[in-house]
């Protein structure tokens, strides 16, 4: 087992320590992330694969598959290591035809936690991430009462540390004044930087910037800049993406996904992939 740890390690809280390289778990599941995985014995390994790697915080939510993730997750790695952290998140449900459907109705978020924990195999939560927006932009509008009843949750022990999804700056300061906040995860990578102004906050406030759709999600990442600058430091357009996101701010926290055990290495390799000054200006410059 490595003592690695990719990406150096971020503490939010005193029993929450994250290695700043996480994996995110969505892509286990089928396609648009539902039904089971295409390759059961794969999806395995690179569950297993990561935790060798030295990864401490791992992504997902009960709304992948839905559920089969989840109880992936639990078939790997159960019981877990000590250092593992499983960052979950409540807040929509999907559709027999795969679509994705808001459920912030409070009675129906502590239905999920407890979804969440049952397909887990886990008595508490470390942390529960409130999905607010959609894949593709922030929500609008208070969140106090589906904060609040996370909160709850949290005050009873089923949950140890609350983080939020596809939010505002607004809606985390709202958030803070009922409980603290320990994440954000919004939408985030090199061409798509509309929440600059909140990584920056993040990192003044010490909290967690996890950008999903690191590589550009469902379609990925193109662009004839990072391919130039990937070659010029013998590295892929992927690792190089990372790299950036890594150097972008000291509390973000990527957590890119895959099915593939070889991508998976190729993808915690960026962690030691350090960006020259030139390259990170030139990558700046893609989204602008």
């Amino acid at each position: 087992m490595t003592t690695r740890t990719p990406g150096g390690t971020l503490t939010l809280a005193e029993n929450l320590t994250l290695s700043r390289m996480g994996y995110g778990a969505m892509q286990l599941a089928g396609p648009e992330a539902f039904g089971p995985p295409k390759d059961h014995e794969e999806a395995v390994a690179v569950l297993r694969a990561a935790v060798e790697l030295g990864v401490t915080h791992i992504d997902t939510s009960d709304f992948y598959g839905p559920a089969s993730v989840n109880e992936l997750i639990k078939e790997a790695l159960h019981p877990y290591p000590a250092d593992l952290h499983i960052v979950t998140k409540v807040g929509a449900r999907r559709g027999a035809d795969a679509s994705w459907r808001s459920a912030l109705e409070p009675d129906d978020l502590k239905a999920q936690v407890r979804e969440n924990l049952q397909h887990l195999g886990l008595d508490v939560l470390d942390v529960v991430n409130l999905r607010v927006g959609s894949a593709m932009g922030t929500g609008e509008g208070s969140i106090a009462e589906q904060f609040g009843a996370l909160a709850e949750l949290r005050e009873q022990g089923l949950i140890r540390h609350l983080g939020l999804s596809g939010v505002s700056s607004a809606q985390l300061t709202e958030a803070q004044a009922i409980a603290p906040v320990v994440t954000v995860q919004n939408l985030y990578n090199l061409a798509n930087r509309q929440d600059d102004a909140l990584v920056a906050r993040c990192a003044e406030e010490g909290i967690a910037f996890a950008p999903f759709f690191p590589l550009g999600g469902f379609t990925r990442l193109q662009s004839a800049e990072l391919d130039s600058v990937a070659a010029r430091l013998g590295a892929s357009p992927q690792q190089t993406a990372l790299a950036w996101l890594l150097q972008r701010s000291e509390t973000m926290t990527p957590i890119p996904g895959t099915s593939s055990v070889a991508h998976l290495r190729e993808n915690i390799a960026a962690a030691d992939l350090a960006l020259p000054d030139d390259a990170v200006k030139e990558l700046d410059g893609i989204a602008g």
